[in-house]
């Protein structure tokens, strides 16, 4: 796929660093003498960026009850965040195995990374739910211990099912206080399924994987097994969801560890703003309705295909040219920095104040952009700003903190 040519050059250049940065999402592993992929974290950012953008335009969806617009693939942020977490865990881990490192010492640097965070977020959406009024959608009163049950809940990772006593909002929601932990409850699977089994696979055998996990991957999209007519599962923990989310995740991770394996720097300049405009282009293609009938059973759907295509295809590329570029001057490389630092925080803070969002459209009346610009602009800016907080504030020092501790 690539030459090394000038690659290594690029490659052997970056710096060196003791602590490397290396988020899905918001992941952080140590590496002792590893480069670090900034340019990936960068476009980690992009991502988490765009992802709250799509959930402002999923508001005017919710809440006036049409199709999402302005950027209707930006779900698919999430496969791309499940893809970097697979090349930056074999990256960073997969040489340390056969030298003391444990299966302990893997989960601990996993939680001590991860977990601050979604504790952060529980917190906050228990905080913005009871601000809502603890109030379902349809307008029935929960009770404050059911709310803190939600949160307890989700401080441990532990799912609510449809109708259980601490799914709060009543829409099904597996984190209903926060319902992006969703995919931290899967990325958390993964990295299990990593350290007791993936990891011990050849690179032959991970491909193997790789091609039978595509193949499920594809079909579940292409056929719309959920009938959600998009791969947007895994939120919820119903059987599909379940499925549908833990194949959502395998795929792109495996496929993120087997790009890690085989990766080879190539020369690319302005790796980091072709890959991110490749991004924004790909989550504002538009719904794509269309359906071509095989037979009285059996249809496919040109959004599913789409979405392969952007996973199986475009995905594994990016990474592969995002983990080859460098910041070549001084504006990338701070703009890489800035957004990787922020992703994970972003990620996990914003959406308790979209449900804010949505609950004011819904009793304003108010479904469009251009009727509600300045508060989106001020929303939107609220969420990186809080996000830089909780980074500053909180995250990296109790995460320097269990690190002390933990060991």
């Amino acid at each position: 796929m690539a030459k090394k040519a000038k690659g290594d050059s690029v490659f052997a250049e970056r710096t060196i660093t003791n602590i490397m940065k290396a988020e899905f999402a918001g992941q952080m592993v140590v590496a002792d003498t590893k480069p670090h992929y900034k340019l990936l974290d960068g476009l980690r950012g992009v991502a988490a960026l765009l992802v709250v953008w799509y959930h402002v335009h999923e508001g005017f969806s919710f809440a006036g009850g049409g199709m999402i617009t302005g950027i209707n693939h930006g779900y698919l942020a999430v496969d791309f965040f499940f893809m970097l977490s697979g090349f930056v865990i074999s990256y960073a881990y997969d040489d340390r195995w056969t030298k003391g490192f444990s299966l302990k010492d893997f989960l601990k640097r996993r939680i001590i990374r991860l977990h601050p965070m979604v504790i952060m977020g529980a917190v906050i959406g228990a905080t913005t739910f009871m601000l809502q009024g603890s109030v379902q959608w349809d307008g029935t009163h929960i009770a404050t211990s059911a709310v803190m049950l939600a949160m307890l809940c989700a401080m441990f990772m532990i799912p609510a099912t449809p109708g259980c006593c601490y799914e709060v909002r009543g829409n099904g929601e597996m984190f209903p206080l926060n319902g992006p932990s969703w995919s931290l409850f899967f990325e958390y699977i993964g990295n299990i399924l990593y350290a007791l089994i993936i990891r011990r696979l050849p690179k032959a055998a991970l491909a193997w994987l790789v091609i039978v996990l595509g193949i499920l991957h594809t079909s579940f999209a292409v056929l719309d097994v959920s009938g959600y007519g998009s791969i947007g599962v895994g939120w919820t923990i119903d059987t599909m969801n379940f499925f549908g989310g833990l194949l959502r995740m395998l795929f792109p991770f495996t496929a993120g560890m087997l790009v890690a394996r085989n990766f080879r720097a190539i020369n690319v300049r302005g790796a980091f703003w072709l890959c991110s405009a490749v991004l924004f282009a790909l989550f504002c293609v538009p719904y794509l309705p269309q359906t071509f009938k095989v037979n009285d059973t059996l249809a496919l759907t040109l959004n599913g295909a789409f979405e392969s295509f952007c996973i199986v295809i475009v995905f594994p590329i990016l990474v592969w040219l995002g983990a080859s570029g460098r910041a070549s001057d001084g504006v990338s490389d701070k703009v890489c920095g800035f957004l990787g630092d922020i992703s994970y925080p972003l990620y996990l803070i914003h959406y308790p104040f979209m449900y804010l969002f949505y609950s004011w459209l819904i009793k304003t009346e108010q479904y469009t952009l251009m009727e509600t610009w300045s508060v989106v602009l001020v929303l939107y800016a609220s969420c990186v700003l809080v996000a830089f907080i909780c980074l500053r504030l909180y995250d990296i020092p109790v995460r320097n903190w269990l690190r002390r501790r933990m060991g």
